[in-house]
């Protein structure tokens, strides 16, 4: 995967620990997100999202990227390349920048990135909200995923699999 080929319409960076206080600042302005999906972020949970991967997985298959606009970070996504099987992209976290949120920024870079996986042969691309959280699933059912039905409890509310067919 060549991250810059993703979009032409922002910078994407593959984020490292040096961009924990951006990326920290960006989730701590997105109140709603952890009413749903406690607790706020904190630097060390930020680090364990960028070394965080699913059973099976290494480094190589996850991409924890950051989309700038004039050097001003707009959005995180953390995708994972082949999970749960091959040719299923896994997005693990999507969080755009409180004040950009609403004007279609979210959707555009969502819609570049799917079309880009399709390119690369990804058949489909798998997500889980937090039950409750009807912005989220606004957002996502508007970019074409839909639920599976299926509901996972976890610590604290339980997570809703969406999936979209590429």
């Amino acid at each position: 995967m060549k991250i810059q080929d993703i979009t032409n319409k922002f910078c994407v960076k593959k984020l490292k620990e040096e961009n924990i206080d951006e990326i920290l600042t960006l989730c701590k302005k997105n109140e709603l997100f952890y009413r749903y999906h406690p607790p706020m972020a904190t630097r060390e949970s930020i680090l364990d999202d960028l070394n965080a991967l699913p059973p099976n997985k290494a480094m190589k298959d996850k991409y924890y990227l950051g989309f700038y606009k004039e050097e001003v970070l707009v959005a995180v996504l953390d995708l994972i390349l082949d999970f749960p099987e091959e040719k299923v992209a896994y997005i693990g976290f999507f969080l755009m920048k409180e004040e950009e949120q609403g004007k279609g920024i979210g959707s555009e870079i969502i819609r570049d990135c799917m079309d880009y996986l399709m390119i690369l042969g990804y058949k489909k691309v798998r997500l889980a909200i937090d039950e409750g959280n009807s912005q989220r699933q606004a957002f996502w059912r508007k970019n074409l995923f839909k639920e599976t039905g299926q509901r996972v409890p976890n610590d604290v509310s339980t997570y809703l699999p969406m999936e979209r067919i590429l």
